[in-house]
């Protein structure tokens, strides 16, 4: 049986069943520290400029941070150490890469809790034959923390820089073609309109220059939203009312009369972004999500507040997103629409990462798609 990247990483360290069985005795001496041991962790971690901006919302983030930690502690002596726990751990890694926090800071951090935990040994083991055991597995378990995170990590953020470059090409494209398209369209919609003039009475005439009109517009506006891309629009950032932004782009989205949108707990809720493109968002999102649930189906859009700011929720009743896919959704030209360009989900990304926040996809209980959506509430 071919080893897994996680045996390979414990093979490194040398973590085995000795390390393990240390480990799991030493938990039920650890574990009433673990709450302090926290609050140290923190606390270097507040007392240090940089480190303290790494955590977006600084001091207020801090108490579910702490939670989290110690549920950290419990796991790293407790395991079991298997495929569901380095799942678990390379996640931390891509929150990391997501949050852009600096290598060295994690380095530090682990280094505070090593420190922690060989103090906890020298104070609370009283057999010396044990020290040894223990000290080599605790320093065995976050060597294979550390390994765990950077391998994530790096991996992440490679394909971070290499969807970065993609973009920066697709730019200089999308700028190219589009303005160079400009031209000859405007030329087609000046011959167009003075045709539509002289055309007559006759029907199959003007059904084809209708037909021209049509694709002249939609032509138009590939190169509106090419351009969109890679243009950086002002951003006007005001606290706004999150139910006006979403309120307007229901009622601009085109829906069969079997696609029933519903709307909970949006209004009043307060955001700081720019009214026009946050309208933007939701109208994409809303577009897709209609073609998704056509011709009979529903869409909810949920808002509600959460320690970040505000959370917006929206889910449709279609049939979701292939797994193949689901990963790049928000890449440029990646789309599930038979007649789609795209573009869509990408300026959506983009403007909610201008405005400081983030979306994520999910698939939907039952089916379907989920757009989980995280504005800032502050300036």
């Amino acid at each position: 049986m071919e080893e897994s990247l996680f045996d390979e990483l414990k093979r490194y360290v040398g973590f085995g069943p000795s390390d393990e069985s240390a480990l799991r005795a030493f938990h039920p001496i650890a574990q009433s520290h673990f709450q302090r041991m926290a609050e140290v962790f923190y606390d270097r971690i507040l007392a240090h400029e940089g480190a303290s901006k790494a955590l977006k919302g600084g001091e207020s983030t801090v108490g579910r941070l702490k939670v989290t930690l110690v549920a950290w502690m419990h796991r790293l002596l407790l395991g079991p150490w298997d495929e569901e726990y380095f799942d678990l751990r390379c996640r931390i890694g891509r929150v990391h890469v997501r949050i852009a926090l600096p290598q060295h800071y994690m380095f530090g951090a682990m280094n505070v809790a090593r420190r922690e935990m060989q103090d906890l040994i020298t104070a609370e083991v009283k057999v010396q034959s044990d020290l040894g055991t223990l000290r080599t597995a605790v320093d065995r378990i976050l060597d294979l923390e550390l390994a765990i995170m950077l391998h994530t990590y790096r991996e992440d953020l490679l394909a971070q820089q290499s969807r970065t470059e993609r973009l920066a090409t697709f730019g200089q494209l999308a700028g190219s073609i589009g303005h160079e398209l400009r031209n000859p369209l405007g030329v087609i919609e000046s011959s167009l309109f003075i045709l539509k003039g002289r055309v007559g009475e006759d029907e199959r005439v003007q059904k084809h220059v209708e037909r021209i009109s049509e694709q002249v517009a939609l032509a138009n506006h590939i190169v509106t939203s090419l351009l969109d891309m890679i243009r950086d629009r002002p951003v006007t950032l005001k606290p706004r009312n999150l139910g006006d932004a979403v309120n307007e782009a229901v009622a601009a989205v085109a829906r069969p009369a079997g696609v029933r949108v519903h709307v909970e707990g949006v209004d009043g809720l307060e955001v700081i972004g720019d009214l026009v493109q946050l309208r933007q968002v939701f109208w994409n999102l809303l577009e897709n999500a209609v073609h998704a649930s056509s011709p009979e189906g529903d869409i909810w859009i949920r808002g509600r507040p959460s320690r970040q700011g505000v959370e917006v929720v929206v889910s449709d009743s279609g049939p979701g997103v292939d797994s193949s896919i689901s990963a790049r959704l928000f890449e440029p030209l990646i789309t599930t629409k038979t007649n789609g360009i795209g573009l869509g989900l990408a300026l959506v990304k983009r403007i909610v990462e201008r405005h400081g926040g983030s979306i994520q996809y999910g698939a939907a209980a039952g089916g379907g798609a989920t757009f989980t959506l995280l504005f800032s509430g502050r300036p």
